[in-house]
């Protein structure tokens, strides 16, 4: 019985060893303390385990710090999550941060994207500073810096340029068109 354990662990370790020059499997410790370089794109699956840096990740990406230099596309799960290109799927953490543009749904403590929204942003705080068209959820505060093509739900919501609704106790339009503040509901179509 012991061999037959062996020899399965044997196989296991050449199946993951074989994903592994593949550049589909990446384990972190903190960078550099990583399976592969930085500016290796990792194919399915990176747990980076204190703080891990690839140029890009398709898959499933887990840890406490996980940073992307380029694009990421899948599901992100870490305290502190940063993407400096665009990102497509699903991020969750205690802070998000996209530098280009976001596609999906973005949820977490404080979640900021420099460039479009196209999906749903869930947390204590909510910030985008392109397009956005969807929903932003915010307990605290949510704003737009261009164009919010949507619903705003929190305490505070502010957009320089409203098609949509805000509904909140402090609503801010910076088009003041029809209102450029109202409490409760403010809307503009």
């Amino acid at each position: 019985m012991r061999k037959f354990y062996l020899i399965c662990l044997i196989l296991i370790g050449m199946t993951a060893l074989s994903w592994a020059k593949e550049d589909a499997v990446q384990i972190g410790l903190w960078h550099p303390l990583q399976l592969f370089s930085e500016d290796d794109t990792v194919s399915a699956l990176r747990w980076d385990i204190f703080y891990g840096v690839n140029s890009g990740v398709d898959g499933l990406d887990i840890g406490f710090v996980n940073k992307t230099k380029l694009d990421e596309n899948g599901v992100q799960f870490g305290e502190v999550n940063l993407v400096d290109g665009d990102f497509h799927g699903w991020q969750d953490g205690l802070v998000n941060l996209v530098g280009g543009d976001f596609v999906g749904l973005q949820e977490g403590f404080f979640n900021s994207v420099d460039g479009n929204f196209y999906g749903m942003q869930y947390g204590f705080i909510n910030k985008a500073k392109g397009i956005f068209k969807g929903f932003q959820l915010g307990w605290l505060w949510n704003t737009v810096t261009q164009s919010m093509r949507g619903l705003q739900l929190g305490l505070v919501n502010t957009t320089d340029d409203l098609d949509g609704v805000q509904i909140g106790l402090i609503n801010i339009n910076g088009n003041e068109h029809p209102l450029g503040f109202f409490p409760l509901i403010n809307a503009s179509f």
